[in-house]
């Protein structure tokens, strides 16, 4: 199968080695007129959360970026994950695949998650129209994946058409599953003593301006984000025991039935434990792989970013971020955690472009969204 035009597009652009080459905006290319960008988030999330259900809501999340690229053959695809939602663009020649793979998650969040997940498709034009933008790039976080970052204003104005119930997705049939084939979540909570875990958002002050890319950069200096040194993960990456507390989610994704999971999980345990190859499968360097392709840090008109932090340094960011508000330079949330969460979308254990995304385990990003200020 040829590459679409969708996946032209993004193969052509730019893709910085650095995370802190996406601060200027010159680096940035503008979506073409006639694209879309598809929102969720699941509402209530909160409530969820606080119910210990912060899994459940990060594998809703995730499920609309897992099942719109196993829809398109998982060609490549512009997105971003934000803990409870996510964002995903994309051309007109795959805006059917994409809204009958949208349409199908909605209905599988709401049977076998017993969550609502609100989505909407918006037309590029309609968000340049009200004079936001979506301008992209890519970010390489490892060899073999790619992350977006994403300027304009152009995503949270889609969530604000989102949720005031403008181009919404339609329900499919009771019964309908989209193909979520390769979604999990097996790695146990990502901690470490003495640290605590930081979701932290960080937006222009005001709607319609832009975050100085100064402060950006004092943050990132600060946090020694190029550096990987603010990163919760591991080097040989996270936990992993038998069985995973995540198998239930993952039955319920994958439409296996929990005896198989039960296998196939306690093989990886297996194999994770003696570091026994099979076959291609290398389990050392799957591991390593899953800690250099989690979305740790990200750009959405501003920082969005999972890291762990001595208790003292945590103090020193606030004071850090609180200067910066009183001087009307920015607004933040931050919510502070003992451990972090993956979700995982692996189309194949042979190849190294598993994608891993991470959030707290204690409200995370939707927490640190309802701090915003």
């Amino acid at each position: 199968m040829g590459a679409s035009a969708t996946a032209e597009f993004v193969r052509s652009l730019p893709r910085l080695d650095r995370f802190s080459s996406a601060i200027p905006p010159d680096n940035y290319v503008p979506l073409p007129d006639d694209w879309f960008v598809a929102v969720t988030d699941v509402v209530a999330s909160r409530k969820a959360i606080s119910e210990g259900r912060y899994k459940t809501v990060n594998m809703a999340g995730v499920s609309m970026i897992s099942a719109i690229m196993n829809a398109v053959d998982h060609q490549d695809l512009i997105y971003i994950f934000g803990g409870d939602g996510a964002a995903v663009a994309f051309g007109p020649d795959v805006i059917a695949d994409a809204n009958a793979a949208l349409s199908k998650t909605i209905r599988w969040v709401q049977e076998d998650l017993e969550l609502e997940l609100r989505a909407a498709i918006v037309p590029v034009k309609v968000i340049r129209d009200a004079g936001k933008d979506v301008m992209v790039v890519g970010v390489k976080v490892s060899d073999a994946i790619t992350n977006y970052a994403f300027l304009g204003g152009g995503v949270a104005w889609a969530e604000k058409l989102m949720k005031s119930g403008e181009y919404p997705v339609q329900l499919a049939l009771p019964g309908s599953k989209p193909d979520l084939n390769g979604l999990s979540c097996r790695w146990t909570p990502v901690e470490e003593q003495g640290r605590k875990i930081v979701s932290l958002i960080i937006e222009p002050p005001k709607e319609g301006a832009e975050l100085s890319s100064n402060v950006m950069d004092d943050v990132l200096t600060f946090l020694s984000a190029d550096a990987d040194n603010a990163s919760p993960m591991p080097e040989r990456g996270p936990g992993f025991r038998w069985p995973p507390e995540g198998l239930p989610l993952e039955a319920k994704a994958s439409g296996m039935s929990r005896a198989l999971l039960y296998l196939i999980t306690m093989l990886a345990w297996i194999l994770d434990k003696t570091g026994w190859n099979l076959g291609k499968f290398s389990p050392t360097r799957y591991r390593e792989y899953t800690s250099r392709n989690t979305d740790f840090r990200k750009i959405q008109d501003g920082l969005r970013m999972t890291i762990s932090l001595g208790e003292a340094r945590v103090a020193e960011l606030r004071t850090l971020l609180e200067t910066y508000r009183s001087q009307g330079a920015l607004r933040f949330g931050m919510c502070e955690q003992d451990s972090a969460v993956l979700t995982c979308f692996v189309p194949s254990i042979m190849e190294d472009n598993h994608y891993h995304f991470l959030d707290g385990a204690g409200g995370g990003y939707a927490a640190a969204a309802d701090d915003l200020h």
